[in-house]
């Protein structure tokens, strides 16, 4: 199967290409919302073009979660129509349009009161289990304290009087975002990251495209659009700035934060959910680690870099200890992340209760604005939108069609699946690496194997990062649009966070192994890894920091 490469090739025919004609829609944005809103519009048959300020899900869209899901805590809000969307989305991508990179996953939740919440809290999980239509994951069982304790003996005896096991499903959000903008380059979309809007072209009131900066080169392009769609996410404000009109809606950050715990350290065989007092803490099962998370907290500083504190990582171990045998401690933490969840105003002034439900406007003729929203729905949050763009275009358009459309990787990945063996044969690999290949790359795993064929140097595991092949870089450079090494080691893989030296010994290998593809020379091979040390140890300085304020103030030393 052929499928178009984002390679430096590509990126420089595309951007030679952007001030000539005009597109019928310019979407502003690469998370999963933009990137779903330019599948959706060329799927349709339009001409589309995508511009990302730096990387495919650089903001929000690489630092969630990781899950799918409905949303239990939303049917405590009464707001079973955000469920009842959100599971038939999971459902989708579990079954069709991603089954490569969305999976489930099953959580415990401990009973600590008896009679009374395993009635109030069975009931809500039933329902969570029907809301969604066809059954997508198993069904829900009601668990003794022994039998929850046998599934997760490293919980406390006095923790938990008994317990509820049910499933949900996770994804690599970071690699689904930009596998679903190459589906869209794929399908026609011109998409082109590290090219930021600096401002919009205007034909008296009504918006008719941008003029961006090639951030690589300094260069600006005027883009021309019949239509402009901002999905900015945390950034929706500074796009209502730059048009000078006011929105009918805004849009506050919360951050949340995540540690990273390797596997060992907890004698787990399911994933945790418990209540805190302001929201709910995941211990979600990730490869060789578990994810624990997450904080909500307001959060009005630096939108590109926000970081842990101190006193969020503290919060989150203070709240999984509770329930443990062994307490964790900092030094068992192998990476942390932060991301802003972009969440609309509403009656109340705390961001866990903001509304999570998602808003399609037209402040100004010809720019259509999507806001809110939570990842699990972008498919419908990117139809929507796209819809009302193409009600102002001057020909029919046809519905969305993204509800039968895979991504790329998911064609055939059922029946590879299947056959591990076979493929291990092929590519020469043994049948745990070509598992989680799989689990990455989906059908397009055989492009992997062709460079492997091609240079058989490429099979060995990355220095400082064992869990990953040399070929994942050098594909990573030729075909998945990576651009600088923190895109290497950020979003295309997760060693940043993976491996207790965040991934400053990889990054020396890896910079060598896309120096070709990328046609660096050894001096840009020395500025990207410099520049990739520098923002580690600013990280973890920002790490350190009692407050907000100093922790942003120590990441920004080194932003870009």
């Amino acid at each position: 199967m052929t499928t178009t490469r984002l390679d430096p090739a590509y990126r420089a025919a595309a951007l030679a290409t952007l001030d000539d004609s005009e597109v019928d829609v310019l979407v502003i944005g690469g998370g999963i919302t933009g990137a779903g809103a330019a599948l959706d519009a060329a799927s349709r048959g339009l001409s589309v073009t995508l511009v990302e300020a730096r990387d495919f899900a650089a903001g929000t869209s690489s630092r969630s979660s990781k899950l799918i899901h409905g949303g239990l805590r939303y049917l405590e809000q009464l707001d079973f129509a955000l469920v009842r969307e959100a599971l038939k989305e999971r459902g989708l991508l579990l079954n069709s349009l991603a089954p490569h990179l969305v999976r489930p996953v099953s959580f415990l939740y401990p009973l600590q009161h008896r009679v009374w919440e395993r009635a109030y809290i069975g009931a809500g999980i039933a329902l969570y289990d029907t809301l969604g239509g066809a059954r997508s994951v198993p069904m829900h069982k009601h668990l003794s304290r022994t039998r929850a304790l046998e599934l997760a003996p490293a919980l406390a005896e006095d923790a938990l009087t008994g317990a509820i096991r049910y499933y949900d499903a996770q994804v690599d959000d970071a690699r689904h975002t930009m596998t679903v903008a190459r589906t869209a380059a794929d399908a026609g979309a011109t998409v082109l990251t590290r090219t930021r809007v600096t401002g919009l072209l205007r034909d008296g009131d009504r918006v008719t495209g941008a003029v961006v900066e090639d951030r690589e080169t300094g260069a600006t392009h005027r883009i021309r659009a019949r239509a402009v769609i901002s999905a900015t996410g945390v950034w929706t404000d500074d796009m209502i700035e730059m048009t000078g009109v006011d929105f009918p809606f805004h849009v506050r950050m919360s951050k949340g934060v995540h540690i990273m715990v390797p596997r060992d350290r907890l004698d787990l065989d399911t994933g945790l959910i418990m209540r805190t007092e302001k929201s709910v803490l995941f211990v979600i099962p990730w490869a060789e680690h578990w994810i624990i998370g997450t904080t909500d907290t307001d959060w009005d500083l630096d939108k590109d870099h926000p970081t842990a504190t101190a006193a969020d990582v503290q919060y989150i171990l203070d709240h999984v200890n509770a329930v443990l045998r062994e307490p964790l401690t900092r030094a068992d933490i192998v990476g942390t992340y932060a991301g802003l969840r972009p969440l609309m105003t509403g009656a109340s002034k705390e961001t866990a209760k903001l509304s999570r439900e998602h808003a399609v406007a037209e402040p100004a003729p010809g720019l259509f604005v999507i806001a809110g929203g939570k990842y699990t729905t972008y498919r419908v949050m990117a139809a929507d939108v796209v819809d009302a763009a193409a009600a102002r275009l001057d020909r029919p358009v046809p519905p969305s069609a993204t509800d039968r459309l895979p991504v790329l990787g998911a064609a055939g990945y059922h029946e590879m699946r299947d056959d591990l063996a076979g493929l291990a044969a092929e590519s020469g690999l043994s049948t745990e690496t070509v598992e989680r290949l799989l689990g990455r790359y989906g059908s397009l795993v055989r492009d992997l194997f062709a460079l492997i064929a091609a240079d058989p140097a490429l099979a060995r595991p990355i220095e400082g990062a064992p869990h990953h092949l040399a070929a994942e870089a050098v594909y990573a450079a030729t075909h998945e649009g990576a651009l600088h090494l923190d895109d290497l080691l950020t979003r295309r893989t997760r060693i940043s966070i993976e491996v207790s030296d965040r991934g400053l010994t990889a990054a020396q290998d890896i910079a060598q192994l896309v120096a070709g593809p990328l046609g660096w020379d050894q001096r840009r091979v020395d500025t990207e890894v410099n520049a990739y040390f520098d923002r580690v140890h600013a990280e973890l300085a920002a790490n350190q920091a009692a407050t907000d304020e100093a922790a942003n103030a120590a990441r920004l030393v080194t932003a870009r």
